[in-house]
């Protein structure tokens, strides 16, 4: 089955009414998503794309009933009260495709979100899509190309990369395969939810025989998840791919959390890790889509 959204989860969208909440709001209906309510405060009683907009999430939930997940197309420095309101108002799936989010303002966001039981994708998070169900953020970015990158089928993506994480479940289509849920992790340096966590929620679904990671140098995300998958926690394949093998101690790379710093974080320290636990490392990004082929056996 489709992991964290499907076809019938509810979505609120915060900030609907901007250029980037519009924007994507209407490439979220045009893909199926279930779009119930979008908040701007000062700007209830308007309508986007056909969608109510309320002052606050209150509001919403007051006249559309029970909110599955929302989507916070909000400036960094202001998220944070977006979405403290949709998780004190009980909403359980917090989408955050939002970067250069404060620091104290995430450990706000998050820690409040594990007291209260809700789950935050981000920040800096490009979204979640279950191909042919439903997209929350803007994944794929068009009605027409999302659905020619992102097929059903039997492969979850995982990904540190926003670009990347279309890319690779493209590839997995050309190899004649499909994606239960993709999703990108987010960039910034703390994220609401892990990749060890997503793993987790990757072995529990059914529907999701392997699983493809695309990761970067920087932090120990990927060392985390070695370990879980050693302990035995994660038992299905997995192929991944660590971007950012040339780059020295002390420069970033590309992302917010992709930074190697007195030795933690390096390539060469995640890939022994992963290799390790089990994991299939490649070489190249292409390479992820006809490793996962051949562990499966899929005919082509």
């Amino acid at each position: 089955m489709a992991i964290i959204i499907d076809e019938d989860t509810k979505i609120l969208i915060q900030g609907i009414t901007g250029r980037e909440g519009s924007a994507r709001a209407r490439f979220m209906i045009e893909y199926g998503t279930k779009v119930v309510a979008g908040v701007t405060p000062g700007r209830g009683g308007e309508e986007v794309w056909g969608i109510p907009v309320y002052n606050n999430v209150s509001e919403a939930l007051d006249d559309v009933g029970e909110i599955d997940a929302a989507v916070t197309f909000v400036p960094g420095p202001q998220v944070k009260s977006a979405a403290v309101e949709s998780i004190n108002a009980g909403i359980k799936k917090i989408i955050m495709p939002v970067e250069r989010v404060p620091l104290h303002d995430s450990l706000v966001i998050i820690s409040l979100a594990k007291k209260k039981g809700s789950m935050v994708v981000g920040p800096g998070s490009a979204g979640v899509i279950s191909p042919g169900k439903a997209v929350a953020g803007w994944l794929g970015g068009a009605d027409e190309a999302a659905r020619e990158a992102f097929k059903p089928g039997e492969v979850a993506v995982l990904s540190r990369s926003g670009g990347q994480t279309t890319t690779v479940s493209w590839s997995i289509a050309r190899e004649g395969l499909g994606v239960t849920t993709a999703v990108h992790i987010g960039t910034e340096p703390i994220l609401g939810t892990t990749l060890s966590e997503y793993l987790i929620l990757c072995e529990n679904d059914d529907e999701t025989k392997a699983i493809a990671i695309f990761g970067e140098i920087g932090g120990v995300a990927e060392q985390e998840a070695a370990e879980l998958i050693q302990q035995g926690q994660v038992t299905k394949p997995i192929v991944a791919y660590i971007a950012g093998a040339t780059l020295p101690s002390g420069i970033r790379f590309s992302h917010a959390s992709a930074i190697v710093e007195g030795g933690r974080g390096s390539y060469k320290s995640k890939r022994k890790a992963l290799e390790d636990a089990g994991v299939y490392v490649v070489d190249k990004p292409q390479d992820i889509a006809r490793k996962v082929v051949e562990i499966l056996g899929v005919e082509r």
